[in-house]
């Protein structure tokens, strides 16, 4: 009678671990299929959905980008990667503390729901990032002037007016083309360059 007792208190605690392992494959497949949703399925007012495919590349810019500043930072701030003069620079260390959180944030807003009391203050609040981001970029100029990469400041400076012009007037599609050029021009091209140009900061932390 013992050894059934044992036997079935065995099958029973195997029984609960195959439950709770199913459970928690559960659990794991609904986050996955909550997270594709997130980044393939538009989300916003008639005019401002952006395609499954955008959504995609712009997640990855926003993850890649995002790990790659954060991991050259982590290793410059931990001493990992050469001691590099320009982070002296009041401009170049603002320029850094605006565009870190500029980048997770656009793409949360072009990914998340809008037209929501949230979208609007988070967009506020990037857009005053990337200005932030490109007024400190004027100071910032190698060998003492400026360089093709400055082109993006004036660009972010009109499209921010755009942005803000269009969402007012209510012009979805006009709002929709201003933010794209604004992520993925003003701020992902001149990030790719920060990292790929030798001697800049950004590839001095990550590379070397």
């Amino acid at each position: 009678m013992a050894l059934r007792a044992d036997w079935i208190a065995g099958e029973r605690a195997r029984g609960m671990m195959v439950l709770n392992t199913a459970d928690q494959e559960n659990h794991m497949t609904t986050a996955t299929l909550s997270l594709t949703s997130f980044i393939t399925q538009p989300k916003g007012p008639a005019g401002f959905d952006i395609g499954s495919r955008t959504r995609i590349i712009v997640a990855l810019v926003g993850i890649t980008l995002t790990s790659l500043t954060v991991i050259a930072l982590t290793r410059g701030a931990l001493g990992f990667a050469p001691s590099h003069p320009n982070i002296r620079e009041l401009a170049i260390a603002l320029h850094v503390t605006t565009v870190l959180p500029a980048i997770p944030l656009g793409a949360y807003l072009l990914l998340a729901p809008k037209g929501g009391k949230r979208h609007k203050q988070l967009g506020k609040l990037w857009i005053g990032l990337m200005l932030t981001t490109a007024t400190s970029a004027i100071f910032i100029q190698t060998g003492g002037g400026f360089s093709f990469i400055h082109i993006f400041i004036p660009m972010t400076f009109w499209a921010s007016y755009k942005v803000i012009k269009t969402a007012r007037n209510g012009d979805m599609v006009g709002h929709k083309k201003e933010i794209m050029s604004l992520y993925l021009g003003a701020l992902t091209i001149p990030g790719i360059v920060a990292f790929a140009l030798p001697g800049r900061l950004m590839n001095v932390w990550l590379f070397w």
